[in-house]
């Protein structure tokens, strides 16, 4: 089978777009560089926030978002990749301006909680994720019921991801945040899912250790996997 090539719609922001490369490359079973699969990576930073365009009535990040998937395919990308959850809050409208395959980040979430036996997690994401019902949504019947954090949880994990990681704040303060995932956990959450894509490299930045799901490896192994490719 020959390799496809993965085609990244990024700067959603910068950090999770390299954590998800970087992902893709630990993750493929590889003894050379010739067997990695090829990938096209379009760090659009214009994109409008996404939080804002659903809750605030900021600018629509989908004709940016289309003019990076258009352009990924332009330069020989096979299938998509976003990594940005929000960003799937315009996820069809994307899939449908482009004739390759686009895959689905929340959905492989969902699928990966199922194999796993999970019933209960807690939900961390933007408020426009949250707001947005877009979790729910794509989850619904999976039999996994979703946990969403208190007022001050939310608020704790806005800032972590806007005023900590987006921020580029290596110093920034957790304690809120974990505090958080400690409330959800306590409330019955197996597991907690990363379900913004500053989080993962979040845990590692602020040495955070919970129980957790990241969305971005989801999307990593199966953009291998789609890709030809083999996943270690």
């Amino acid at each position: 089978m020959s390799k496809k090539v993965i085609g990244i719609i990024g700067g959603m922001g910068p950090l999770a777009t390299a954590d998800l490369y970087r992902k893709i490359a630990e993750h493929t079973d590889a003894a050379c560089d010739q067997e990695h699969p090829r990938t096209v990576i379009d760090s659009n930073t214009d994109i409008p926030d996404r939080t804002e365009a659903l809750l605030s009535g900021g600018a629509d990040p989908t004709p940016e978002l289309i003019r990076s998937a258009k352009r990924l395919v332009s330069v020989g990308a096979d299938l998509l990749v976003i990594p940005c959850n929000t960003a799937h809050c315009f996820y069809d409208d994307v899939a449908a301006a482009v004739r390759v395959p686009v895959l689905h980040m929340i959905a492989l979430t969902r699928d990966a909680l199922c194999a796993r036996g999970v019933r209960r997690a807690g939900l961390l994401a933007t408020d426009g994720t949250v707001e947005s019902g877009i979790y729910q949504s794509v989850f619904s019947g999976s039999g996994v019921e979703l946990l969403t954090p208190d007022a001050a949880g939310q608020a704790a994990v806005m800032d972590l991801v806007y005023n900590g990681v987006k921020a580029g704040d290596l110093r920034h303060d957790a304690a809120p945040f974990r505090a958080a995932c400690e409330r959800l956990l306590a409330r019955g959450a197996e597991t907690l899912v990363l379900g913004c894509t500053e989080l993962p490299p979040a845990f590692e930045l602020y040495r955070l250790d919970y129980p957790a799901v990241d969305p971005t490896l989801e999307l990593a192994l199966a953009a291998i996997r789609a890709a030809g490719c083999r996943v270690k």
